[in-house]
């Protein structure tokens, strides 16, 4: 009875499928286990093998777990708003939601022919209506709530307008715009609805206000930092600017502290977590305030080293500073103005990242030092940013690289304050270091003692006071994009009014075109159906806008982070139209116990994802303050290029080992075109392939009267031609093969390339597997006791890949199954009591063919939920020992004795064996050496 692997998966999945046999309770008597994966936005690229990577990871854990007992809950959906759809849409005419749709159905079945064991009866859509109305009102709660930090938690706004029409706000202590201004209760209630609404949006944890952003003229949208790829947008490549635009953003500054100190209590590693630190960025020092000269206004800084305030030579704002524009004298206008321009092309990474560029205008005006009241003056710089401090340094050149640097470039003084170091070597300077300044108060002081009066005397004369920042600055949450979800928001005289959540889903309306207005609006614009009518609580034509009932609604869309912020917690109660998950379900399974995904989120989606389950908690929607329990990053795997190299001239086509003294030019090859055990290159098919028309008449160098192609480890994408589509390798190996060797090729967190002559190892295996349940006649299982090496075969498999799925080290589980294998083959094992377990060990590995095996040893249903086999360290325990047997230091030969035998008796054996009697010929030993169960030597 042969192996046939597409008969054997597609009638378990099927089976899967019917009898919902993964399907998760939120009833259940057993422990709960919740695993997820990050999950995929469906491009219509469709899979290759390394997107399955850590989702089968996740699945051997979510099996596993089943077969301890647990009630596991392993979902998928789909993250489906987003910018490539909307693009798509706008080249070919087609409504995002039906290409999406499309993509989705493509990955679907892609990923059920791989065999997870996900629960897709709790399957999610970012983009459909009923899952985001609870996103926009989620939303909603954001906008209704405000960040008390007596209570160190998000309130709602209600009780702060209560304290507002009793007190004021004197007495208020809560995360606010800096520019909120004292008020008495008096002045509160004499307040109009429109003064105290806007009053209300200094607070409010989502809220309006004019912020410097990303802006693609190509895309017609702003984009986020970690969507820009060196100055220009990851899709398309476009050029991205800096623009200040009236946005809806997150106060996720409010919860930077939360957000660090909640690092300590998840199990994630080291690395991620160092990640999110360094963004949120942390810094304890002090707030300068310098006032300017012939101006009212002031530069308010924020450093960490006030104790060098004495070594400050000038100030250096940041172009996009909105005091720029006001100091900026008659004969600097020209040159300022030209380099905030030019600035304003360039990304913020981009900036942060250029280390060597030192550029700069002077804006002719100048600041007075606090202390020696001597003239600043005041520069711009593109190495400072607006959006991190308060957009402004006081420049230490004795103490500061870049400082330094823009000192020596501008000719700019430099004061050393810095006992005992060279000013020529800026920046240094530890936080040991004496300060020297000319100063009756600070000579001589160490580094923590200089602080500590600096900051005392600025708060004496009003100049400054010790402060903790943070660079993590609120997040950006509009975006100029049709394919998003519709803010719930309507506008009165062009303040913002929450539509209530009776009335959710605000539906995404139909529009003829994609791309923004003619007069710039969003894409929404173009909708002619899209006002809000109060009193019929209704999207109504927007011809109806009377500015009385019947108002504008929000043209913007929100980002594609907003629908992944809170995906984990609709899993729990997928279907419930009402709440975005009931009470009972979300205290049954608090959080994710594993989530595996890539590293490239760790800054992104993974802190706003925590910003709003701590948000959740903290309103009471919630049951705990983190959603991620442990977190595991899977690596990359690697596409395996291949390349034909092309003279200058594109005649001439160079075979691999012939371009060492040449001039070439490598070119990607399509993998279809190549052999992959000997690369070498179909000359023929390359020829006619319409990607490689241009070479049709080119001259082919050959070696050895064949064309060998270069080959290089890349990341595995579709320009660089080297994607393998899983379904080709589940046609041919079939999916278990797939899901080991993905498993075999390395650690799961290391990046490996992947190559398809790899593969029929194994496959080799797995058939290698089934002979020893089955011959050509069918079933040979028998119920004989199995001997002693068998069983051990079985527990040190047992022991290792229990072991293995614990500490996720899946790629030495295949190498022990091998082994084991192996070992029963040469035993000739074909005993149920071995292979039995044996095929529930296998399961969560290759579970079509382990649920084919539990089958044929005649039980009913699924292996799935069999319990997983115990290690009994008895079968490992050791009771013989082969020992070398040596005459004068010389290993001649071995003999396998009893542990338990004396050194008398182990001597009276050896020496009644004939082959001891070879050696000596007749002469006595003069010493016997024994040591029980280590050496045997005989001397002399």
């Amino acid at each position: 009875m042969k192996y046939f692997h597409n008969e054997i998966e597609a009638k378990w999945q099927h089976y899967w499928a019917e009898h919902q046999t993964f399907a998760a309770k939120n009833d259940s008597d057993k422990p709960k286990y919740y695993v997820l994966d990050m999950f995929p936005y469906p491009s219509g690229a469709g899979l290759h093998v390394g997107h399955p990577l850590g989702y089968i990871a996740s699945d051997i854990v979510a099996r596993y777990k089943r077969h301890q007992g647990f009630n596991v809950l392993h979902p998928q959906g789909y993250d489906s708003f987003g910018l490539p759809a909307e693009q798509y849409a706008i080249q070919t005419g087609q409504h995002p939601e039906k290409t999406t749709k499309e993509n989705i159905a493509r990955y679907r079945e892609q990923l059920d022919k791989i065999g997870f064991s996900f629960d897709w009866s709790r399957e999610v859509r970012t983009s459909n209506p009923d899952y985001y109305k609870h996103t926009q009102w989620i939303f909603i709660q954001l906008f209704e709530s405000y960040y008390c930090k007596d209570s160190d938690k998000a309130c709602p706004i209600s009780e702060l307008i209560e304290v507002f029409q009793q007190e004021g706000n004197s007495r208020i202590n809560a995360v606010c715009d800096e520019d909120v201004p004292a008020f008495t209760a008096e002045e509160w209630n004499s307040w109009s609805p429109e003064a105290q609404q806007l009053m209300l949006l200094k607070y409010r944890l989502t809220y309006l206000a004019e912020t410097e952003v990303n802006w693609c003229p190509a895309l017609g949208t702003v984009l986020a930092n970690d969507e820009i790829v060196n100055g220009v947008s990851e899709r398309g490549g476009h050029p991205v600017i800096r623009k200040k635009m009236t946005q809806w953003s997150m106060r996720i500054s409010a919860y930077a502290e939360r957000l660090l100190q909640g690092l300590e209590t998840i199990d994630w590693t080291e690395s991620l977590k160092e990640s999110q630190r360094n963004w949120i960025g942390k810094s304890v020092g002090a707030s300068v305030t310098f006032n300017l000269k012939n101006h009212e206004d002031v530069i308010e800084v924020f450093t960490t080293r006030p104790d060098t305030i004495f070594g400050v030579t000038f100030m250096t704002l940041a172009p996009e500073h909105e005091l720029v524009s006001k100091i900026t004298t008659s004969e600097q206008k020209a040159a300022v103005e030209a380099y905030v321009e030019a600035t304003a092309k360039r990304s913020e990474r981009e900036r942060m990242a250029d280390v060597k560029t030192i550029s700069g205008v002077f804006t002719g005006a100048y600041a007075e030092h606090p202390f020696t009241k001597e003239a600043i003056p005041v520069w711009i710089g593109d190495y400072v940013l607006a959006g991190y401090g308060t957009g402004a340094v006081m420049a230490v050149p004795c103490g500061d690289e870049r400082d330094y640097a823009f000192a020596k470039h501008f000719d700019l003084p430099i004061v050393n304050i810095l006992g005992g170091v060279d000013i020529s070597e800026a920046a240094h300077a530890d936080k040991n270091t004496t300060i020297l300044a000319n100063s009756e108060f600070l000579n001589g002081l160490s580094y923590k003692d200089a602080t500590k009066k600096i900051i005392e005397e600025l708060e004496k004369i009003g100049a400054g006071t010790a402060k903790v920042n943070y660079r993590l600055r609120d997040a950006v949450f509009s975006r100029q994009r049709y394919w998003g979800e519709p803010f719930p928001v309507y506008y009165v005289n062009g303040l913002p009014q929450m539509i209530a959540k009776e009335h959710l889903p605000i539906v995404l309306p139909e529009v003829e075109k994609y791309l923004p207005t003619e007069d710039g609006q969003p894409p929404l614009g173009n909708a002619s159906v899209w006002a809000w009518d109060t009193v019929n609580n209704a999207v109504v034509a927007n011809d109806k806008i009377d500015n009385q009932t019947v108002f504008p609604l929000e043209l913007n869309t929100m980002p594609g982070w907003a629908g992944s912020s809170w995906y984990w917690m609709r899993y729990m109660d997928a279907h419930n139209d009402s709440d975005f998950a009931a009470e009972a379900a979300l205290k049954y399974w608090e959080n994710v116990d594993l989530y595996i995904g890539g590293s490239e989120h760790a800054t992104g989606h993974l802190l706003y994802s925590r910003f709003w389950n701590k948000f959740l908690k903290d309103r009471g929607f919630a049951p705990t303050e983190e959603p991620f329990k442990k977190l595991i990053n899977q690596g990359m795997i690697l596409g395996m290029s291949a390349f034909v190299y092309r003279s200058e001239d594109s005649k001439t086509l160079y075979s691999k080992g012939l371009i060492a003294d040449k001039n070439v030019h490598p070119i990607h090859v399509d993998l279809s075109l190549i052999n992959d055990v000997t690369n070498e290159l179909d000359i023929e098919a390359f020829k006619n392939h319409p990607l490689y028309s241009d070479y049709k008449n080119a001259e082919f160098v050959l070696e050895n009267g064949k064309y060998i192609v270069g080959r290089e480890v890349e990341k595995m994408s579709k320009s660089k031609y080297n994607v393998v589509n899983p379904d080709d390798i589940c046609e041919q190996y079939g999916a278990d093969t797939l899901r080991l060797y993905e498993m075999f090729l390395g650690p799961l967190e290391q990046a490996k390339p992947w190559n398809t002559a790899g593969i029929t190892g194994v496959s080799g295996f797995l058939k290698k597997l089934w002979r020893l349940y089955f011959d050509d006649n069918g079933l040979i299982v028998t119920d004989e006791e199995p001997s002693k090496e068998m069983y051990k075969s079985l527990h040190k498999t047992i022991k290792k890949v229990t072991e293995d799925i614990e500490n996720f080290s899946f790629n030495t589980s295949v190498s022990q199954f091998m082994i084991c294998v192996n070992e029963l083959a040469q035993a000739k094992c074909h005993h149920k009591a071995i292979l039995e377990p044996l095929a529930i060990l296998v399961s969560p590995y290759a579970p079509h063919i382990a649920e084919e095996l539990w089958s044929a040893l005649g039980h009913q249903g699924s292996i799935s939920t069999v319990a997983f086999p115990k290690f009994d360290e008895k079968h490992l325990v050791e009771s013989e020992k082969e020992y070398p047997v040596s005459f004068n230091g010389k290993m001649r030969f071995t003999i396998k004795l009893p542990l338990d035998l004396t050194a008398a008796q182990i001597e009276e054996i050896v020496m009644a064996d004939e082959r001891t009697q070879q050696q000596l010929q007749g002469r006595t030993p003069n010493k016997v050496i024994i040591v029980p169960g280590k050496i045997i030597n005989l001397v002399g």
